[in-house]
């Protein structure tokens, strides 16, 4: 039995052998209409979702099986004060794959160590997203052609924001990845990252404040939006909130074969007189999202279909 905590738990082989079923699903969709008849997937979100939630069960419904969960802890029994451990036990006899998002770093892992069931880490804080790193590697593949040889511009919230440092372990894998990273100095990429992630594998990044200066040397801009839940004071988030808005003055800095992914939800960091530049992937990024979780769930499930 297999989890998902993060991206490194599949090695690059395995990734592009899931990213080539997600996009067969894509082409096919007729024929994995019913790979999951009679499975059930659990979804267990501690937190708000609308992309990462729905996706998950829009990609079990399409595979034929069928869903249940919560939408947050206060609709839970965590509200009177059960413990993770105990939770996954209880869904263990109800279903046959969990989804996790939970506010606390390193919930999901802890749920996968009592589980019998695979769990899917849907975002543990601000530490992981494998499943929205998932659909960015496929985005990029799709719109790009490639996953090596990339200039990947990473803007706006690089301290907290969890897809970010997803996307970091994932992309160093591959050959020839270069970033820079777009921040203010308090919203800068954790030192862990930079030393243990980016110095380790002799990755080649640089630290640049203006998003202006660094468009012209794009392939990829992965806009983030800046957390209003990770902040400990309403004054430092209304101070940094509108650091950075891609507009289309700036989007004419850029390459015309450069594409602009986010994360979503947004909030005002992309002007929405950007969504018709056919250089925005983000909504194509969405429907991506479903495509790579149908994968993961068959994968992580063992259910092969011809």
């Amino acid at each position: 039995m297999r989890h998902l905590m993060s991206p490194l738990d599949f090695t690059v082989e395995e990734l592009d052998q899931l990213l080539d079923l997600a996009q067969d699903i894509e082409a096919n969709p007729k024929k994995y209409a019913h790979a999951c008849d009679g499975k059930k997937l659990a979804t267990l979100f501690y937190e708000p979702s609308t992309r990462t939630r729905l996706s998950h069960e829009a990609a079990m419904l399409n595979l034929g099986g069928s869903v249940l969960g919560f939408s947050s802890a206060d609709s839970s029994s965590a509200s009177k004060g059960e413990s993770v451990s105990d939770t996954i036990r209880t869904v263990s006899c109800y279903a046959d794959i969990c989804a996790m998002r939970h506010p606390k770093e390193g919930a999901p892992m802890v749920a996968c160590q009592h589980s019998s069931i695979p769990v899917i880490n849907a975002g543990d804080g601000g530490h992981q997203h494998p499943t929205q790193t998932l659909t960015d590697l496929l985005t990029i593949r799709n719109v790009k052609g490639r996953l090596n040889n990339l200039t990947i511009g990473l803007c706006g919230d690089l301290k907290f924001g969890r897809t970010v440092h997803s996307l970091i372990n994932a992309l160093v894998r591959y050959e020839n990845i270069r970033f820079i990273l777009i921040s203010p100095e308090e919203l800068r990429l954790p030192e862990y990252i930079r030393h243990d992630v980016l110095d380790r594998n002799n990755i080649e990044y640089k630290e640049e404040v203006r998003l202006e200066d660094a468009m012209p040397e794009l392939d990829i801009l992965y806009m983030t939006r800046v957390q209003k839940e990770r902040f400990f004071n309403e004054e430092d988030y209304v101070r940094m909130k509108d650091f950075y808005i891609l507009d289309k003055e700036k989007m004419k800095l850029a390459p015309k074969d450069m594409y602009v992914l986010h994360p979503l939800p947004r909030v005002n960091e992309i002007s929405v007189d950007v969504d018709d530049d056919p250089r925005a992937a983000y909504f194509r990024q969405v429907q991506y999202g479903v495509y790579v979780r149908m994968a993961l769930i068959l994968t992580l499930l063992d259910i092969h279909v011809d």
